[in-house]
């Protein structure tokens, strides 16, 4: 269907909740204008490669059905090719090489960063399914030797927390103790996601 009077946002699965949370909220009193969401699977991430071909084709497919498309990525992993795929179709997307820089703010993210490197991070949506994306995405809960291999220069895990929930908290802790690393965590909220939606959102105005 035709959305003239709207954007599109394609962005990452891992991101979903928070936009769709986001986006009803700019769109309430809004009479049909405002942004729609299409997410391409968050598993991509286990393969970056694929994503800047992947937003491509929903760019693409979407393309002349909507007032503007955006694309709700950071670059993700892809070493500027989602950037490359967005010069040439004429998109942008989110700021930032990651939704953790995202989340935390540049700043604080650098500072994180500098205070110990060897540090995995994970958002609402990845303690949510740690399991799945990162145990037997990663191959890990088939091959345990694998965990080895990938995390030994990791030495602490910090839990990016997008909404206060006792429970994200008891398996992001969780988390850390089954990869052996020391936990914790900070509340980011949505961070700079809210100043990427509203700038988004007077787009569609």
């Amino acid at each position: 269907m035709d959305r003239p009077d709207r954007v599109l946002v394609v962005a990452c699965g891992a991101l979903a909740k928070e936009l769709r949370h986001l986006i009803t909220a700019f769109d309430q009193g809004d009479n049909g204008r405002g942004i729609d969401l299409e997410c391409l699977p968050a598993k991509l991430h286990n393969r970056p490669e694929l994503i800047p071909e992947a937003v491509r084709d929903r760019v693409r497919a979407a393309r002349g059905r909507y007032r503007s498309i955006l694309v709700g990525y950071a670059d993700c992993g892809t070493g500027g090719l989602l950037d490359k795929v967005c010069q040439e179709e004429g998109v942008e997307r989110l700021p930032g090489p990651h939704c953790y820089e995202l989340y935390a703010g540049a700043g604080a993210f650098a500072q994180l960063q500098e205070q110990e490197l060897g540090t995995l991070y994970l958002t609402d949506y990845l303690v949510r399914h740690f399991e799945r994306l990162i145990m037997e995405g990663l191959g890990i809960s088939d091959h345990p030797e694998l965990q080895e291999i990938y995390f030994k220069n990791y030495t602490r895990l910090v839990y990016l927390s997008q909404e206060p929930d006792p429970e994200l908290d008891r398996l992001a802790k969780k988390a850390a103790d089954r990869l052996g690393l020391r936990f914790e965590k900070v509340a980011t909220g949505y961070g700079g996601l809210v100043d990427a939606l509203v700038e988004i959102r007077e787009r569609a105005a």
